[in-house]
């Protein structure tokens, strides 16, 4: 097998995909798993570079008879290899992939047709499984008609070597600064948004995701159960692998949550994994896993296990690392990271050479907005997510001043990675992507600060709940609620402020799901709310205003799973959980 790499201009994700497929025609690229009834092992399918290519081409030769280049081409099909070839055929035919879900997804079928009628596709990219169902939808939902492309049925073409010459290429090809594709926001704090992200976007932010976490693509394999309509998952499985000419294994979400044991049997199956999930998917494999399972796993052989998308925990990071040790984990392993949707999605990474950095800060001075170390059993723990890679991260204040490290500001980025904008959406591109009084960086919306140069995310600047003049973030407050009252299912809950009657300052309400396995008694609720105000009031300070149990799945989630603490306060004040 020849280490031949791609040309250093290699501008797109197609140009590193036609190398492969020439100079490692046969060698494993993807692979997905399926689990039929309760299988833990799976059943493999699997694509050398030359057939994911031949596929891809063959999904372009279609669009090009139903799109025209700069239009829009959405992706609604299940998790897997079709899904790979879609949208990699996108950027063949220079459509612009629109990366979504089918409408058998629970639960988000509002925002389904919110992102179409607003991308406003020119076809419909699915499976002849889901077709009929995507058509049901869209004319349900009274959207245009527009032509629905089963891509698993599209005849590939095959033959020799003569098949990647020049003049097979299509014409012309993509420019750098053209855009791929458009990743919708998971729509935590806001409606969705489709973030623009050109060829050069995708192509340095796998760069730099392989500098972060690969250390020798010659034996490197990522295996994703993300969605891949989820930034994270669409660059970890399909863009890095593609830039770096390594295999990626998918499997579907949803076999990840029936078994996570799953996804931890086919960590230990190659060398080299790397991975990535949000903080909750660590827990939940803690929680359902069996111990006498662990003997049976490999995680030796994992290189990075990324923990990213949502707020990373340190009782998360020790409780995994404790349960799994005995499979081989290297405590090294575990890299927290910071991202998101605008910067395509990488921007800062823990090195997987040393375990993840941990600092106690003192509560008080983090409320007013500084990291001042302190050994208090009181103090907030913040896990570090690394040093950004491959761009700029500064701090910046309400006023647009830099502050030094140690101070909590916004986090803004400037680099090769940040997208184009926003979607039909000039305003808010300005105000967001920096073409306003921030010059060229990015505002992110989120707040974290400096320390050792490294990243801590102390939360969302919308998130933050501002009580008697003191700056308090949900996260905290969360992971107090579930740590004192065992009642609560972990990370199931928002805390967000409300007025208070009086209409004076904020109220703090928390609504948490219950336990699966159980049917709280009036007075099981009574002692739980006793519980959780005096562990709110003795960590932070804080009265609490309400505290509401639900029934499980009554939190309001993303799409990519997150909860979404807007669309809870706009349930709880439109009395959705039922009497306050």
């Amino acid at each position: 097998m020849t280490s031949a790499r791609p040309a250093a201009d290699a501008a797109s994700l197609t140009d590193h995909l036609r190398h492969w497929a020439r100079h490692r025609p046969q060698q494993r690229a993807f692979s997905h798993v399926d689990f039929p009834d309760s299988s833990s092992t799976g059943l493999h399918r699997t694509l050398g570079w030359r057939a994911l290519d031949a596929r891809a081409r063959a999904v372009a030769a279609r669009l090009v008879t139903v799109a025209t280049p700069g239009e829009r081409a959405a992706l609604v099909l299940p998790q897997g290899l079709d899904y790979a070839a879609g949208f990699l055929g996108c950027l063949y035919a220079r459509v612009i992939a629109v990366p979504l879900f089918g409408p058998q997804l629970p639960g988000h079928e509002g925002r389904l047709a919110a992102v179409l009628a607003d991308c406003e596709p020119a076809c419909l990219l699915t499976d002849s499984g889901t077709a009929p169902a995507i058509r049901a939808f869209v004319r349900d939902r009274d959207l245009p008609d527009v032509p629905t492309v089963p891509i698993d049925q599209l005849p590939i073409q095959r033959g020799g070597f003569e098949y990647f010459e020049d003049t097979d290429e299509p014409e012309p090809a993509a420019e750098p600064d053209d855009i791929a594709y458009l990743q919708y926001t998971s729509g935590s704090t806001r409606s969705p948004a489709g973030v623009m992200i050109s060829h050069a976007n995708v192509v340095a932010n796998a760069r730099q995701a392989i500098d972060a976490f690969v250390a020798d693509p010659e034996a490197a394999t990522t295996v994703g159960w993300l969605p891949l309509f989820h930034d994270m998952g669409l660059v970890l499985s399909i863009a890095a692998p593609v830039v770096g000419g390594f295999p990626s294994v998918l499997m579907d979400p949803l076999a990840f949550l029936q078994d996570p044991s799953r996804w931890l049997r086919l960590l230990g199956s190659y060398e080299g994994t790397i991975s990535a999930a949000p903080n909750f998917a660590y827990d939940y494999c803690v929680a359902r896993t069996d111990p006498v399972l662990v003997d049976e796993l490999r995680l030796d052989r994992v290189r990075v296990l990324i923990n990213g998308s949502e707020p990373v925990r340190a009782g998360t990071v020790d409780r995994f690392g404790t349960a799994f040790a005995p499979a081989g984990l290297d405590p090294a392993a575990h890299c927290p990271a910071y991202g998101l949707a605008e910067a395509t999605v990488f921007v800062t990474a823990s090195s997987p050479d040393a375990p993840p950095p941990t600092v106690a800060c003192d509560a008080d001075a983090l409320a007013e907005g500084r990291i001042e170390e302190t050994t208090d059993e009181g103090a907030a723990l913040l896990v570090s997510c690394g040093a950004p890679v491959g761009q700029e991260l500064r701090i910046a204040g309400a006023d647009g001043a830099v502050l030094p490290e140690g101070r909590v500001g916004e986090i803004q980025l400037r680099g090769p990675n940040i997208g184009l904008g926003y979607w039909k959406r000039a305003g808010l591109t300005a105000e967001t992507f920096g073409f306003g009084a921030a010059g060229d960086w990015l505002r992110t919306g989120d707040l974290g600060a400096l320390h050792d140069g490294r990243l801590l995310v102390t939360g969302r600047l919308k998130d933050v709940l501002i009580v008697d003049g003191r700056n308090h973030y949900p996260q905290d407050i969360e992971e107090t609620v579930q740590t004192a009252v065992s009642l609560v299912r972990p990370d199931r809950l928002a805390a967000f402020g409300v007025t208070r009657p009086d209409d004076v300052g904020e109220e703090l309400v928390v609504v948490a799901e219950h336990r699966r396995d159980t049917e709280p008694a009036e007075e099981d609720i009574r002692s739980a709310e006793r519980a959780v105000r005096a562990a709110v009031s003795a960590r932070h300070g804080l009265r609490l205003g309400s505290l509401l149990l639900v029934p499980p799945g009554s939190v309001p989630r993303t799409s990519s799973g997150k909860v979404s603490r807007t669309a809870a306060r706009a349930r709880f004040l439109d009395g959705g959980f039922g009497p306050r």
